[in-house]
């Protein structure tokens, strides 16, 4: 896929991942909308990055998401949504039910699947409109084997997982020219990883493997460690599972 001359919306574009993207799309001749709820790091990526365009909203606020898309149209409409932006909410309480973990899986499913559906919806119309169009959603590998400590998480990852593969199919035989792709990241080093001490990857890296992959349509996009995993999970699952959770993970689930 062609992305120079591109729109781009990026999701969670205000830091980290998103952010990265936007540099590197720019610097690929795309122009580049950005969206995030911080309204303080959005005007931040606008001063270092003057040709960035930013929009506040919540993904998970439907009217927020209405109110994206108007802006959206009003600046000409996108070619590519990239669906970035995602929660994770740290374990409270490891294994006690509780309204606090209800809460949060709720807001994770909120964020990264809901939003996501929601706003592949709201703009879907408008991508059909045009002549190359695209759709990046963002899962992990923690999709194809859960975490322990982030079990939540997995299971918002795994819907949209399988929710990509179906959008994808389902655009096919409708004969739609919108793509779908599936970003598969490994561990990055943005602040959601932060305390994380495992092995990770560069934003940097991270994206440059995603717009790669765009160029040569591989519609699942898996970036470093991910390949690996990817071959790892498929013949040795157990393998897979015992290096998304080591013996530590055992521990703190103890303590």
């Amino acid at each position: 896929m062609n992305v120079q001359g591109k729109t781009i919306l990026i999701t969670g574009g205000a830091s980290g991942i998103g952010l990265e993207a936007a540099k590197q799309f720019l610097a690929i001749g795309a122009k580049v909308i950005v969206t995030g709820r911080n309204q303080a790091k959005l005007d931040a990526a606008k001063k270092a990055n003057p040709a960035i365009i930013t929009i506040q909203s919540d993904i998970a606020n439907k009217e927020d998401a209405k109110f994206l898309f108007n802006k959206v149209k009003e600046l000409g409409g996108i070619d590519i949504l990239y669906n970035n932006a995602a929660v994770l909410v740290p374990p409270s309480n490891l294994g006690i039910a509780n309204d606090t973990h209800t809460d949060g899986a709720a807001y994770e499913m909120e964020v990264n699947y809901l939003g996501v559906v929601r706003l592949n919806n709201i703009f879907m119309d408008m991508l059909k409109s045009r002549k190359e169009a695209a759709i990046i959603n963002t899962t992990s590998i923690l999709s194809q084997s859960p975490s322990l400590l982030e079990a939540t998480y997995s299971s918002s990852k795994t819907a949209l997982a399988f929710y990509t593969i179906s959008l994808r199919e389902h655009l096919k035989i409708i004969g739609s020219n919108v793509k779908i792709f599936e970003l598969i990241p490994p561990l990055v080093a943005t602040e959601m990883t932060a305390e994380r001490k495992d092995k990770k990857i560069s934003v940097e890296e991270m994206v440059k493997g995603l717009i790669a992959g765009l160029r040569k349509e591989h519609y699942t996009i898996r970036v470093g460690d991910a390949k690996l995993f990817n071959v790892i999970n498929r013949f040795f699952p157990k393998m897979a599972y015992k290096l998304i959770n080591p013996k530590k993970s055992y521990q703190l689930l103890k303590n």
